[in-house]
């Protein structure tokens, strides 16, 4: 079958839920560190799909001592992440329906190292033509770049295909828009509804309902 549709998902807040193991690295790399974190887990969470090392910074690290804290967070991530991690509500049912019409790829700011064992360790990994991470890009989410640089190793032709992100938060959105995409929010995740329909029209509950919204626009 002759697939024209391209789907990018998000992955965190989107297709999965790793809030645990992403607090229980933070607040064990600030015992680690020594840091006096004045913030809540709430801080944390509100900073959830930028980088790293942009979490840290806005959380009151120094800039000089921000990479110290991105290598504690990521030795503790990696030994708690696959126990940690899981599939939101309806998100294998949506990349298996997204799979049987359209092409799917992932665009996420987590780094691909350790993204490629949890989609592995949850199963859904072999409905990916392309996982691109953290590393992969110079720029991250919102900038379109790694929106653009999946969509280049897909063969991408505007001519052809139709192409859709979904994501959770603003950052998906700006970098679709920027990238000039589609792009469906998912309120799944850690983006507000408010703040999610300044950059996009479609807003749906979950990836499920997501995709559905997207083949219903082929028909």
């Amino acid at each position: 079958m002759n697939k024209d549709t391209i789907i990018l998902f998000d992955l965190d807040g989107t297709l999965i839920d790793s809030t645990d193991a992403i607090l229980a690295s933070f607040n064990n790399s600030f015992k680690e560190l020594e840091f006096d974190f004045q913030g809540t887990d709430e801080d944390i969470k509100g900073l959830i799909g930028y980088p790293l090392d942009v979490m840290y910074v806005n959380l009151g690290v120094a800039d000089e001592k921000k990479w110290d804290f991105v290598d504690a967070y990521k030795r503790r991530y990696k030994l708690i992440s696959k126990e940690q991690t899981y599939l939101l509500e309806n998100a294998i049912e949506a990349v298996e329906y997204a799979s049987s019409f359209a092409r799917v790829s992932v665009v996420t700011t987590k780094t691909r190292m350790y993204t490629i064992p949890l989609l592995e360790n949850l199963n859904i990994a072999h409905h990916f033509e392309i996982v691109t991470g953290r590393e992969n890009v110079e720029n991250p989410k919102p900038h379109p770049e790694p929106i653009n640089i999946t969509l280049e190793q897909m063969s991408y032709n505007k001519n052809e295909h139709d192409v859709w992100m979904i994501g959770d938060t603003k950052l998906d959105l700006i970098a679709a828009n920027d990238a000039n995409v589609n792009s469906v929010a998912v309120l799944c995740g850690y983006g507000k509804e408010d703040e999610l329909s300044l950059y996009t029209k479609f807003i749906k509950n979950n990836a499920l309902e997501a995709v559905k919204f997207i083949k219903e626009q082929k028909n």
